[in-house]
């Protein structure tokens, strides 16, 4: 479950189903429905879009925007919930053109796609628990990942949705893979203010399932002992900020052929052609 604040609606919800007498059966039938629309709608968005570019030809890979605005799982604010929106606005903003430093246009589906938003909040209505929401945000990615040539370009929602975002690309490429991971915290709480999928944690989900086999962790300055117990135990390298002086020729000379595949968090963009494998940007 998600945090308590922003977790008692639906809360409220399923106790006003059951005075109204709906059974638990009829309650899952229906979430298990809203999930499955959920999953279609993403699904033949993809579909389309990538149709289009098979039949412009000559793309190998363009990247596709999937928002996925959750927020709840917040500790503090719970704006993130309402950035995928900003961000587009700000992709297309009218003060500016759509040429990039490379001379690419985004406005050439070749380039830039969007198979649009994850519908976070229809489904936390019908009462379906973080557990469930993890696995269609995963099921999201996936499902994008599926469609040649498209790439998800996932853009948050709050620190959470790193864990299935993560996870998706790990068992779709059929392992784990090499995170650089750019922040001023660790997210790598055990449990933090007893939920499982806070926005504190996420790492921490990624390491125990797996997902990762190297995580560089890089920036960091707000790191409580639980952070770099955290750290140690599950075999993070973290670097932060109080002695960046010391550590910067060794990270600026990264030997990013190592990395394979090479999952990137905020990083900047002349760095991804030296990544041998698929890069994913969240």
């Amino acid at each position: 479950m998600g945090g308590a604040a922003a977790g008692t609606k639906w809360i409220h919800h399923i106790q006003r189903l059951s005075a109204a007498k709906v059974s638990a059966e009829a309650v899952e039938r229906g979430q298990s429905r809203v999930i499955d629309a959920s999953l279609t709608l993403i699904r033949e968005r993809a579909k389309l879009k990538a149709e289009l570019l098979r039949a412009l030809g000559g793309v190998k890979a363009s990247a596709s925007l999937l928002g996925v605005p959750l927020g709840h799982n917040s500790s503090f604010l719970q704006g993130p919930a309402f950035a995928p929106p900003r961000i587009r606005e700000a992709i297309w903003c009218g003060s500016t053109n759509s040429s990039t430093e490379e001379g690419k246009e985004l406005n050439d589906p070749r380039v830039l796609t969007d198979v649009g938003d994850v519908p976070i909040q229809e489904i936390r209505d019908c009462g379906v628990e973080d557990d469930r929401l993890m696995h269609v945000i995963s099921e999201s990615v996936k499902t994008v990942m599926e469609e040649e040539p498209l790439r998800p370009l996932v853009l948050g929602g709050d620190h959470s949705i790193s864990y299935p975002v993560v996870r998706a690309v790990s068992e779709k490429l059929g392992g784990p893979v090499d995170i650089l991971h750019l922040d001023a915290h660790p997210d790598i709480y055990d449990c933090f203010e007893g939920n499982n999928y806070s926005h504190a944690s996420s790492f921490a989900r990624i390491m125990e399932g797996g997902y990762a086999r190297r995580l560089l962790q890089v920036g960091l300055r707000s790191i409580t002992k639980e952070g770099r117990d955290q750290g140690k135990r599950f075999g993070v390298e973290q670097y932060e900020m109080r002695t960046f002086s010391k550590d910067r020729e060794k990270l600026e000379n990264l030997i990013m052929y190592d990395l394979n595949p090479c999952l990137i968090f905020s990083f900047p963009a002349e760095t991804w052609g030296r990544c041998k494998g698929s890069v994913c940007l969240s």
